[in-house]
């Protein structure tokens, strides 16, 4: 068995203030208080209140955030020859040693989805493989199911380990935290929290009961190929999304979503210097794949759709051998006009079957 530590509910804190030595900065899931319905996750700080509950937004944005900056620029006069312009580049990387605490164990998962494209591809990205290298993951294990979870539908569930470093357990009086890789094994013997091999049996069956409560996953395993060959079907696309708004909702939401646009600008009406950023981008949006010359080769709103779901269940795995998609459900929670990728994917695969009749 791995290391294993138990921390009593009240410690919690002392457990927040160990994580946060040695310059780490560390990402809490924290209720704003302008509604209490929204959970975020904030740097932590010494007495600040924060909660367990499920984030609404995923903490993605700890190794891809919403905006960075990749390249800034100087421009500068040579004080001899005026006429001459020389120009400065900083590519410096900024990637603070960070620990993602409390996330849901899906949301783990999606560090995985885009640890593939990032670091596995060809060419790794040298932003993200910097933050992702100064990332420790603690995730707590998900007591039930709810109805817009289907983690156990893409090869997850509320105990799965993939990208976790550490996965914590509710038992009554405390947690039981286990190390399920090597820098889950080096935090947790650099803390002074007791052992928990008595309690681990404890953390196994609550783990055990959480997955009972999961309402049987379907039979998915021939997404790819269903909806590869529905790909053309422009009246299966309308039907599933009419009701989209296109306000990317589902995107902005979603943990696995990588896309982005690059731009650039000027520092000041001078512009002697300027910066390239990178910031999420959405592809429902009718203007992410609008070409220069104003052509749109997803016009329509059941094509862009149609891009997002073919993505994960299809060729996502295709690439990668997995679903590009987690299972959190926000993208349905979230969605104003409530709709449900399960029921897409669903009517995919029993596509033929429709027709028949």
């Amino acid at each position: 068995m791995s290391t294993t530590r138990f921390v009593t509910s009240d410690g919690l804190p002392g457990l927040l203030a160990f994580l946060s030595q040695n310059g780490r900065r560390v990402l809490v899931p924290v209720e704003k208080p302008a509604n209490k319905r929204s959970v975020v996750y904030e740097p932590w700080s010494r007495g600040m209140p924060f909660t367990l509950e499920k984030a609404t937004v995923p903490p993605k944005a700890a190794v891809l955030p919403q905006c960075e900056t990749l390249v800034s620029y100087k421009k500068s006069k040579d004080p001899e020859n005026p006429e001459r312009v020389t120009m400065s580049l900083d590519d410096s990387i900024e990637a603070q040693p960070t620990v993602v605490f409390a996330c849901r164990p899906c949301d783990a998962r999606g560090f995985s989805v885009l640890d593939r494209p990032y670091l596995q591809g060809p060419f790794a990205d040298p932003y993200y493989k910097a933050r992702r290298e100064a990332l420790t993951v603690v995730t707590i294990t998900c007591a039930s199911g709810c109805n817009t979870c289907f983690c156990h539908w893409v090869g997850g569930g509320p105990s799965s380990p993939e990208g976790s470093d550490v996965l914590m357990t509710e038992i009554e009086g405390g947690y039981v935290l286990q190390a399920v890789t090597p820098k889950g094994e080096e935090l947790l013997a650099a803390s002074d929290l007791p052992d928990g091999a008595e309690q681990f049996p404890l953390a196994e069956a609550a783990r055990k009961a959480a997955w009972a409560t999961l309402e049987p996953a379907p039979n998915i395993k021939g997404a790819p190929e269903k909806l590869a060959a529905l790909f053309a079907d422009t009246e299966f696309w309308q039907s599933q999304t009419d009701r989209c708004l296109s306000c990317g909702a589902c995107t902005y939401f979603c943990p696995t979503c990588y896309c982005f646009s690059i731009t650039d600008e000027g520092e000041g009406l001078s512009e002697k210097g300027g910066r390239r950023l990178r910031s999420w981008d959405n592809c429902m949006s009718s203007l992410f794949t609008r070409e220069a010359s104003g052509h749109n080769p997803r016009m329509l709103k059941a094509f862009r759709m149609r891009n997002r779901v073919s993505h994960k269940f299809s060729t996502y795995p295709e690439n990668w051998g997995a679903f590009s998609c987690n299972g959190c459900g926000r993208c349905i929670s979230n969605c104003p006009v409530c709709l449900d990728i399960r029921a897409i994917v669903l009517a995919a695969l029993n596509a033929d079957q429709a027709t028949a009749e």
